[in-house]
């Protein structure tokens, strides 16, 4: 690593640290990217460990349900009590996890391995959420939007090199990623050092607030529809993150390999979608982002189970683009309805979607098993219709900012 130091703290005022902001969107990057190959290699797992769709969907669950409970959790205790170097040894027990799925002798193993990354995902999301803001520089939808766009692009990654590093060589080959578990807490190390600076665990603590022209019970409405927009968003990506493969693989009979190139298309497309939804909000308003990406992205959605294969991969682009554009502008949305909260709330969001992600795709597994994978699509095509929900949102920006 390099020996230059990082910036000098900024208030949330001030400049915006895009060094602290890129070397948690890379983190961020390498964090995804090892939880993706979790899913990635389902194939390898449905198959050494005589699998049925139903067990896979638990591994998910087992993922994503530890880190949803353990995320909120995290968040309000470090509003509290900040951790400078938390994120580094959240890292520790995702390499944990890494290694024991690499050589997981049962399928309680590999239950307890996805778990272990699950709390190191629980550690890193709300933390890291934080020290993107605090680095903003004022510019809060820009700063999630960076940080945000290092997971897609880690979701993206992971599958990929699955495809070329774990499928052909097998599961002891998942222990090679536990170098991006390493070269991650190196890297949260120097950010904690900056983070110990800029956010002293001395500092005074402000009371919650809400924001200052909404009643409780608006706040509380608000909160309601922004995670039943979670709901819609993350079950369907859910679909994805877990069955497209199978999905590929079972309507147009293509290679393990090719399914995770097409895979890797969507992720890749989500990180595009993810790193314009910020900036795009801070200049017209978050909720007209959260508009467009849930309710947008309907007529394609409806779309992709009747379509041949060529036309499935340019909607699944699609789809990623759209889509992926909300979660940046809900977050910084709902940390905006209740200032002074911001580890809270994000531990919150993440938990979230990482939540209703685990219980999606074991609910998804039981439909696929019961019915088909096809049918699992033309079910979840119509989830972003709770989109139109959007139209209670209050309008949060100021004035001037809404007739741009």
């Amino acid at each position: 690593m390099s020996t230059t130091t990082l910036p000098r703290p900024t208030h949330d005022t001030g400049a915006t640290a895009f060094r602290i902001l890129a070397a948690i969107s890379f983190c961020h990057l390498l964090n995804d990217m090892m939880q993706s190959v979790v899913p990635a290699v389902y194939p390898i797992l449905k198959t050494s460990y005589h699998l049925d769709f139903s067990q896979i969907g638990l591994i998910t669950a087992s993922l994503q349900i530890t880190a949803s409970l353990l995320q909120p959790l995290v968040g309000l205790y470090t509003d509290a009590h900040p951790k400078p170097y938390s994120l580094a040894i959240g890292m520790g027990f995702t390499l944990t996890g890494l290694i024991l799925l690499s050589s997981a002798p049962t399928y309680l193993a590999i239950l307890i391995a996805v778990a272990l990354v699950g709390v190191g995902s629980a550690v890193f999301h709300p933390e890291s959420s934080r020290i993107a803001r605090l680095a903003s520089g004022g510019q809060h939808g820009l700063a999630q939007s960076l940080f945000q766009v290092g997971g897609n692009a880690g979701s993206a990654t992971g599958p990929l090199l699955a495809a070329f590093i774990v499928l052909p060589k097998g599961q002891h080959s998942i222990a090679w990623f536990s170098i991006a578990a390493l070269l991650a807490i190196l890297i949260l190390t120097r950010v904690g050092s900056w983070y110990k600076t800029h956010h002293p665990p001395t500092a005074k603590r402000t009371a919650p607030q809400r924001h200052s022209t909404l009643s409780p019970r608006k706040v509380a409405i608000s909160m309601s529809i922004l995670i039943a927009l979670i709901f819609s968003k993350y079950i369907y990506l859910a679909s994805f993150s877990a069955y497209y493969i199978f999905y590929l693989i079972d309507k147009f009979h293509v290679s393990v390999q090719n399914a995770q190139i097409h895979l890797f298309l969507f992720l890749g497309a989500a990180a595009v979608g993810t790193f314009a939804g910020g900036p795009i909000g801070d200049r017209i308003g978050r909720k007209y982002v959260i508009w467009c990406s849930i309710l947008g992205v309907l007529p394609f959605t409806l779309l992709l189970p009747h379509a041949n294969l060529f036309w499935t991969s340019i909607l699944t682009i699609v789809i990623g683009l759209v889509i992926a554009s909300a979660f940046s502008a809900i977050l910084v949305y709902a940390q905006e309805l209740v200032p002074g909260r911001v580890g809270a709330i994000s531990g919150v969001f993440f938990g979230l979607a990482f939540g209703v992600a685990g219980i999606g795709a074991a609910m998804l597994g039981r439909i696929a098993d019961a019915t088909s994978i096809t049918f699992v699509y033309q079910i979840c095509a119509y989830l972003p219709a709770i989109g139109l929900l959007t139209a209670f949102l209050p309008n949060l920006e100021s004035p001037k900012k809404q007739k741009l």
